[in-house]
């Protein structure tokens, strides 16, 4: 990424597989000459941040002789988070994220900033961040803070397992703590760099989820014997939208082999039917035969959430702006969060959508006189004394509600702060924590569906006749949940599944 650009893959595979970042190909020398320029230009100016205080503090001019402890100020006065610490991966992203800013070379930072970030990045030295304390702008103040307080050397770390001194973890790392040259302290805590690392993490773990809503949604229909129209083309193109397309694409491609689904024109169309009441359903029910529809503007969402996020990494988002090129240094707003926190309410409703489908194909196979072929909540053993999946419905349909819940507008949420200097706020980080919330608890009701899904299969004995990715994941899901008749504690198999499903390759779209 010579240009100082992350695509959202790159991003992946630093975050979630581990690829180290070469200095060698990241643009350091523009970074260094955006310094420069800085060093110069600020001799005689008045620049916020720099020589002033911050926020309503900016009408106060700081003397020169005080001008590093500024800059070490607003690091230690705003360590101020509390809850519980963000997971390794949520800071790992949030890190690449703020690494991204500073390498579009407008914040006139020096070297020695990126090259440690770097480091802390391929040697996975991740700060204590605190889950709460940002409003969304000036951006993620409070956890950046906290961020740039490991890297002074003064914070806590997660160092291969343990929390640590940062001091302590850079001296064993042969790595030197930050020191202060011009603006470090405000360039570090100024952006939109948490609430994009969370959204990072939702994206990647989303996109997932609706790979596996496919899936499931195509054996869904291979257990109730569905005809296949529901994804054919010619239904599906005529509706114009380009994520039912590829929804209904996607599904045609995970059905291939499959020997469950029936065709309209050979059931119905042959001229041979006389009866006055049909005992297979002419039509599924809106959970089986609606998934394009509805899985369609999830993709869609899930499509320009991934571009935004890209374009978010790839941005200067603190303030004032260093502009080598213009010669001139431009007060804004670059840190409000605004784009990241309306496309996580976005993506929070998205999955909230696409977790009330699979709780409601879980409700078909569960209830015997909606599906018509399956024994009461999948119950193989003797009805009365036996209880089959009964009550993991209760889990399933408690945590969907609380999902809907979650699903109320952040993005529209403000509270002025600050002496009413921060006076309309984004929440962008609130909003991509109730996403994490909700994208959580996702997880927990596929691994039940999944579950259900592969008791349903051996209640009609039909594995030889699924398709061959829907047999895939059934084996899979068998070898860590075997066939039951007799009651069961699940929350072991619930626990395992989730973390199997987590860690699955499937990419149906």
């Amino acid at each position: 990424m010579k240009d100082g650009f992350f695509s959202f893959s790159e991003i992946e595979e630093i975050v979630f597989e581990g690829k180290k970042l070469s200095p060698e190909d990241l643009p350091i020398e523009k970074v260094a000459e955006c310094y420069d320029f800085l060093k110069d230009f600020s001799t005689d100016k008045i620049i916020y941040g720099i020589n002033t205080g911050f926020g309503p503090m900016a009408q106060w001019r700081v003397e020169d002789k005080d001008l590093k402890a500024l800059q070490y100020n607003i690091i230690r006065s705003h360590s101020t988070g509390a809850g519980e610490p963000l997971p390794d991966k949520y800071v790992k992203a949030a890190m690449v994220a703020r690494l991204g800013t500073f390498l579009q070379a407008r914040s006139g930072v020096h070297t020695d900033l990126v090259e440690l970030l770097v480091e802390m990045i391929n040697e996975e030295i991740f700060p204590m961040i605190p889950q709460h304390g940002s409003v969304g702008a000036s951006g993620d103040l409070v956890q950046l803070a906290h961020l740039a307080l490991a890297m002074i050397g003064e914070g806590v770390v997660h160092f291969k397992g343990e929390w640590r001194q940062a001091r302590d973890v850079f001296a064993e790392c042969g790595l030197n703590p930050l020191e202060i040259h011009i603006r470090e302290g405000l360039s570090i805590t100024n952006g939109t760099s948490v609430m994009t690392g969370i959204s990072i993490v939702n994206q990647h773990e989303a996109e997932k989820l609706l790979n596996l809503a496919v899936l499931a949604s195509v054996m869904m229909n291979e257990i109730a014997g569905s005809y296949d129209d529901l994804m054919s083309e010619q239904l599906n193109e005529v509706r114009r939208h380009y994520g039912q397309t590829k929804i209904a694409e996607a599904m045609r491609v995970v059905a291939e082999g499959s020997r469950r689904l029936q065709k309209r024109e050979h059931a119905l169309y042959d001229g041979s039917h006389i009866e006055k009441t049909f005992g297979h359903k002419v039509q599924a029910y809106y959970s089986l035969r609606c998934v394009p529809q509805i899985l369609g503007p999830v993709l869609e969402t899930l499509d320009n959430c991934r571009r935004v996020i890209e374009e978010e990494v790839n941005s200067a988002c603190d303030n004032p702006i260093v502009d080598p090129v213009s010669r001139n240094v431009y007060h804004g707003g670059n840190f409000h969060g605004d784009y990241i926190s309306i496309e996580q309410d976005k993506v929070k409703m998205a999955m909230v959508r696409l977790v009330m489908t699979m709780e409601r194909q879980l409700n078909y196979l569960f209830h015997d006189k909606i599906n018509g072929i399956l024994p009461p909540f999948l119950n193989l053993g003797k009805l009365g004394l036996n209880y089959g999946m009964q009550a993991c419905q209760f889990t399933a349909t408690s945590t969907t509600a609380e999902c809907q819940t979650l699903a109320m507008p952040n993005y529209v949420h403000s509270i002025p702060n600050n002496n009413d200097n921060q006076d309309i706020v984004s929440m962008g980080t609130n909003t991509a924590l109730l996403t994490k919330r909700v994208i959580d608890n996702a997880w927990q009701v596929m691994a039940i569906h999944f579950i259900a899904l592969a008791q349903a299969v051996d209640c009609l004995d039909i594995d030889g006749s699924l398709s061959v990715a829907t047999k895939d994941v059934y084996e899979k899901v068998r070898g860590i949940c075997p066939k039951f008749v007799e009651d069961t504690p699940f929350y072991e198999e619930i626990r395992n599944v989730e973390s199997f499903l987590r860690q699955y390759r499937v990419k149906a779209i």
